[in-house]
């Protein structure tokens, strides 16, 4: 009985421990979510950089660039297989901040395509920038990540409806329509709407997508995320087995 205590007062204590090493690193992301300079990643930064520079040639991989939702898809990789994926999510990424460092994440890699999900970090209760402001960062985003590859694929996954910022959706709901419609505009630009099969029958987030922050996708959430995403790269990439790459070996 002793032996089972001991065992079961040490698993209590990890997992106390690991609670605690969870709320720290949610407490630096909201930290680091609500300021509004860059620089506040330069760590990160160079932690992602370290982890991927050079593990694809020219042309081959597809950069999925963006905040936390990109950071925590843990089978991303496996979702969009054999389509090689550099997976650049950090935190609370505002537009601006990949903006700031979109030649270190997306232009070194010359990469065949670019996934971006950022600006739900821009639109919260406690403040928002205009849907306006929002348009403007994400075409300068595509400006520079253009200098290079003036014809380079861009797919923008439209901010998300979610439980925690459900109040500040017409607003969201307003930068997605203009983003939109400059990305129709240019036949090398696309906008992916997953917000449809994320509000329920009642109108409203289905929780059952959330996990249990209200704000991050749960593991059905992430499923339709991959199913929706994936048939929009099929569908321009063509058949991910034919434009897969290998990563550089040495």
């Amino acid at each position: 009985m002793r032996g089972r205590a001991k065992v079961t007062a040490g698993l209590s204590s990890v997992l106390v421990l690991y609670l605690c090493w969870l709320a720290w690193q949610l407490w630096g992301e909201i930290q680091k979510a609500q300021s509004e300079d860059p620089l506040v990643w330069t760590e990160t930064i160079s932690a992602l950089e370290s982890k991927t520079r050079g593990l694809y040639g020219p042309g081959q991989g597809v950069v999925f660039i963006g905040s936390s939702s990109i950071r925590r898809w843990r089978s991303l990789v496996d979702d969009m297989a054999p389509l090689p994926v550099i997976q650049h999510g950090f935190g609370g990424a505002k537009l601006n901040d990949i903006v700031h460092y979109c030649e270190r994440l997306v232009n070194v890699y010359h990469p065949r395509a670019v996934v971006v999900f950022a600006g739900t970090n821009d639109i919260t209760p406690g403040g928002s920038k205009t849907p306006e402001a929002l348009l403007a960062s994400y075409q300068e985003f595509v400006r520079k990540v253009r200098v290079d590859q003036p014809a380079l694929l861009i797919f923008y996954i439209g901010i998300t409806p979610s439980p925690r910022r459900w109040t500040v959706w017409p607003t969201a709901q307003s930068a997605n329509e203009l983003i939109e419609a400059w990305s129709d505009a240019d036949p090398n630009l696309y906008f992916i709407d997953t917000s449809g099969v994320l509000i329920g029958i009642d109108g409203e987030p289905n929780t059952d997508n959330y996990s249990f922050d209200g704000l991050h996708l749960s593991s059905r959430g992430y499923d339709l995320w991959r199913q929706i995403i994936r048939r929009q790269l099929e569908d321009v990439l063509g058949d991910f087995s034919l434009t897969a790459g290998s990563p550089v070996s040495g």
